[in-house]
């Protein structure tokens, strides 16, 4: 369908293609939850199918995203143990990106952003869970970046009438980036460390934000990194005062027993994760600051 015929439907009938990608990116928030348990145990995605804790298989219209645990009140309906709150959360926020996607970028950059906010969110949560980020969410990511920089050039927003030069230029944009991104927190890594005497941040990070990089170019990898310091520490500011106020150790409720096991809970404490944070600045920057951050990269510019 070419882009006259989608806008035409569009302005026909404005719901539509935000349902659609509502729709799907229930779907795929459904698949991300299989994805967030299975991966980090080095489980296959595919095989055997949703189960619950029992053992007994989830039938289709128990795994309706969203709805059935709506239906079901949280509940399985083979034993009647609770479903992690997690489930219909992943499946909502990736819905919601969807559609973020759809209404604030062309049709094939929205693509592409549904593929990185889906790594996004599934790198999110193995991280809070187990303290690491899968190769897959990092160095498969940046290739995915790459390769997709060249056959979308708008990715980076390259679009004349030249497409091979465009996707060259935009290929560059995005190897520039996860070079820059991942070497910034390298060299960030390596001076907190001298000045802590500690490790102050994992490889796990630095090839998460060259992988932001590569689709963000360099200022999009900057901007996750010390937009992610200020989420961590608004953070950690509502950690604190939560602490004081309830007594209680986290912020963070632990999740109620999931159909295939129980993920850890993220606990208040002086090693906190920090690949959540890096995946929300991205986020944002995608969706909505790109062009004030660029503008303003460039002021700087002018000035030197």
């Amino acid at each position: 369908m070419s882009t006259a015929s989608l806008a035409e439907v569009a302005a026909a009938f404005p719901w539509f293609f935000p349902t659609v990608a509502f729709a799907v990116g229930a779907c795929v928030g459904s698949f991300l939850n299989v994805v967030i348990y299975r991966v980090p145990k080095e489980e296959s995605i595919v095989s055997p199918g949703s189960h619950c804790g029992c053992g007994a298989p989830i039938k289709w219209h128990d795994n309706i995203p969203i709805l059935s645990w709506l239906a079901l009140r949280g509940r399985a309906r083979c034993c009647g143990r609770a479903f992690s709150f997690r489930y219909p959360f992943v499946e909502l926020l990736t819905a919601l990106l969807f559609v973020a996607c759809w209404l604030r970028l062309p049709p094939a950059v929205a693509g592409c952003g549904a593929i990185f906010l889906s790594c996004l969110v599934a790198a999110t949560f193995i991280d809070l869970d187990h303290m690491i980020i899968p190769d897959v969410f990092t160095l498969g990511l940046g290739v995915a970046g790459v390769l997709l920089s060249l056959a979308v050039p708008a990715l980076h927003g390259h679009h004349s009438d030249y497409f091979m030069v465009d996707s060259l230029r935009s290929g560059l944009t995005s190897l520039q980036g996860l070079l820059v991104g991942s070497g910034l927190v390298l060299w960030i890594a390596l001076l907190a460390e001298a000045a802590l005497k500690k490790e102050a941040m994992g490889l796990g990070d630095v090839k998460f934000v060259g992988a932001i990089g590569a689709f963000c170019g360099w200022q999009g990898a900057a901007f996750a990194v010390f937009g992610g310091a200020l989420v961590g520490t608004v953070w950690f500011a509502v950690a604190w005062t939560w602490q004081k106020i309830s007594g209680k150790s986290s912020p963070v409720a632990p999740p109620a027993e999931t159909p295939e096991g129980e993920p850890t809970a993220l606990a208040f404490g002086a090693h906190v994760p920090f690949g959540p944070m890096l995946a929300i600045a991205a986020a944002l920057y995608f969706l909505f600051f790109r062009g004030w951050v660029s503008a303003w990269f460039a002021d700087v510019a002018v000035l030197f």
